[in-house]
C-alpha cells in the first residue's frame, strides 16, 4: 500500500507555493537579473562617453595629429600651458562669457515674463503656450539659415522693414558690433521657450490659497510677486538657467552657419575655435586639451552652482 498523503493546512496555494523547481531549471537571482538588463546600456555608456573621454584625455598629453602618421609623442602639459597662457583663447573665452551671460539673461527675463502673463490667463493658455514653443522644436540649423536669410544686409526682411521706416540699413552679421548681438537675439528667439516652460510648471504649481490668503489682508499685487511667486518659482527657474548656460557655453551650430566666427574672430566662441584647432589645423591634441578643459571649467561652475542651489533649498 502506497503512504498516505500529507494533511493540508490552510490556503491550498500554500502547497503550490511550497512545490519546489521542476529539475533542470535554474530561477534566476534578482541580482543577474538586474545585471543582464543594465549591461547593455552600460556598455553603450562606456563606448560612447566614458571611452571618447579617456582617449581625448590621453590626446591632450600628446603632440597627435589627424593628418599625420606615425605614433604621438607625449608632451605632458605643453597643450595645456599653451592654452591657458594664450591671449586668443583668453579673446575667445571673453566673446564666449558675453554670449552666454547676454543669451541667458535676455531669455530669463522674457521667458519669466511670459509665463508670468500667459498664468494669469484662463482662457487659451495652452494655444499660446503650443505657439510659444514652436521656435524651440526647429533645429538649430534650420534657425540659423532662417535668421541668416532674414539678417541679410541687402535682401533680408529686417533691413527691408527699417528702410519702409526711413531707418538706414544695418548690416547685422557683417559688423562686429552687431554679429554678436544678432547671435544673443537669435538664441533667444529660439531657447526662450524653454525658460518660459519651466517657469509657467513653476508657476502652475504654486498653491492658490496664498494668494487667497493675501487677498484677504489686502495684499498688493508687488507684494503678492515679491513674497509668494517669485520665491517659489525662483528654486526651479535657477535649473531651467544651469541648463542653458551649459548649451549656450558650447555654442556651435548658430556660429557656423550665421558668421562662421566672423567678421575677425569678433563671434568665435570657444566651440568653434576648437573646431578650427582640429579640423582646419589638425592638431588634435592641441584640440582635444581645449575639450578637457572645457569640461573642466563646466564641471566646476555647475558644482558650485549646485551648492548654491542646496543652500539656498535649506533656507
Amino acid at each position: 500500500m502506497s503512504d498516505p498523503a500529507p494533511p493540508t493546512t490552510g490556503h491550498p496555494g500554500q502547497v503550490a507555493s511550497a512545490t519546489p523547481p521542476a529539475p533542470g531549471r535554474s530561477r534566476l537571482s534578482d541580482r543577474r537579473l538586474t545585471v543582464a538588463f543594465i549591461s547593455p546600456a552600460l556598455l553603450l555608456l562606456l563606448a560612447m562617453s566614458v571611452f571618447p573621454l579617456l582617449w581625448a584625455l590621453y590626446l591632450s598629453f600628446t603632440d597627435y595629429s589627424a593628418t599625420r602618421g606615425g605614433s604621438a609623442n607625449f608632451v605632458w602639459f605643453e597643450n595645456y600651458t599653451a592654452i591657458l597662457t594664450s591671449p586668443q583663447v583668453h579673446l575667445r573665452a571673453l566673446t564666449t562669457l558675453v554670449y552666454v551671460v547676454g543669451a541667458v539673461t535676455l531669455q530669463t527675463v522674457l521667458g519669466f515674463t511670459i509665463a508670468y502673463l500667459i498664468s494669469r490667463r484662463t482662457h487659451g493658455r495652452g494655444l499660446l503656450t503650443t505657439l510659444f514653443l514652436v521656435p524651440m522644436m526647429l533645429s538649430q540649423v534650420v534657425v540659423g539659415l532662417f535668421w541668416r536669410f532674414m539678417l541679410d544686409a541687402q535682401f533680408g526682411v529686417i533691413n527691408s522693414m527699417l528702410g519702409s521706416l526711413g531707418l538706414g540699413q544695418v548690416e547685422w552679421l557683417t559688423r562686429q558690433r552687431t554679429a554678436l548681438i544678432s547671435l544673443i537675439v537669435v538664441d533667444t528667439w529660439q531657447w526662450t521657450p524653454f525658460i518660459m516652460l519651466i517657469a509657467l510648471a513653476g508657476l502652475t504649481a504654486v498653491p492658490r490659497y496664498l494668494y487667497e490668503a493675501a487677498s484677504i489682508d489686502r495684499a498688493s499685487e508687488w507684494f503678492r510677486f515679491r513674497t509668494i511667486t517669485l520665491p517659489l518659482v525662483w528654486p526651479l527657474l535657477l535649473i531651467a538657467v544651469l541648463f542653458r548656460a551649459i548649451e549656450a557655453f558650447r555654442l556651435f551650430d548658430l556660429v557656423y552657419i550665421l558668421t562662421s566666427g566672423g567678421p575677425g574672430v569678433s563671434t568665435e566662441t570657444l566651440s568653434f575655435h576648437v573646431y578650427k584647432v582640429a579640423f582646419l589645423g589638425f592638431n588634435t591634441g592641441t584640440a582635444s586639451a581645449y575639450g578637457i578643459l572645457m569640461v573642466l571649467v563646466v564641471i566646476v561652475l555647475t558644482q558650485l552652482y549646485l551648492r548654491y542651489l542646496n543652500k539656498l533649498k535649506e533656507d
